[in-house]
């Protein structure tokens, strides 16, 4: 993967092309193996955020770019896991989180996530409770759900709505246990 992505234009969120070009170098050398010392996962991979810089790197660009060394990143460590404890292991491991994500979504809607205050903002339940009943609807009839479509879900703010953190953490789930069953 190349690490030259172009610059955003005036107005567009850019990332700051030390941290990107940085952050890549250290995928690379997790990937090849090249430096042990260095440990990285799809899930790293999926948490990792860069300074906004005007005149950066186009984050669109980026973050299609991430998204791809996320998916290489758990296909491989998906392969690891079978190699080592077999597939029954890894679809175990699968089926216990999906089961985890479908226990919280069978909550009522507009309680199935810890409210902030009353006058901190979250996420509003409004936007999440459908989006989340589309991950139900994958995990108990194999509904379509792409991984892009998780990674990029955004959700309006809200006075007293969900509690970012808890969403945010379901929504990482989900997209394991998609990249698992790919």
């Amino acid at each position: 993967m190349s690490s030259t992505f172009p610059h955003a234009r005036r107005g567009e969120p850019a990332y700051d092309p030390d941290e990107v070009d940085e952050f890549l170098d250290r995928a690379r050398r997790a990937y090849t193996g090249e430096d042990a010392t260095v440990r990285l996962t799809a899930t790293g991979i999926r948490r990792t955020a860069f300074t906004l810089r005007k005149g950066g790197y186009s984050a669109a660009h980026v973050d299609a770019a991430l998204e791809r060394l996320e998916d290489a990143f758990a296909s491989r460590e998906r392969t690891s896991v079978i190699a080592e404890h077999g597939d029954t292991a890894w679809y175990r491991d699968a089926r216990t989180t999906g089961q985890d994500i479908l226990d919280r979504l069978v909550r009522p809607e507009r309680h199935r996530f810890r409210r902030v205050g009353p006058f901190a903002v979250g996420y509003d339940p409004r936007d999440v409770d459908p989006f989340v009943d589309r991950i139900a609807g994958f995990l108990q009839t194999g509904a379509t759900l792409a991984p892009e479509e998780v990674r990029t879900a955004a959700f309006r703010p809200r006075r007293g709505g969900y509690s970012e953190a808890q969403v945010d953490f379901l929504l990482d789930a989900a997209i394991a246990v998609i990249l698992a069953v790919r």
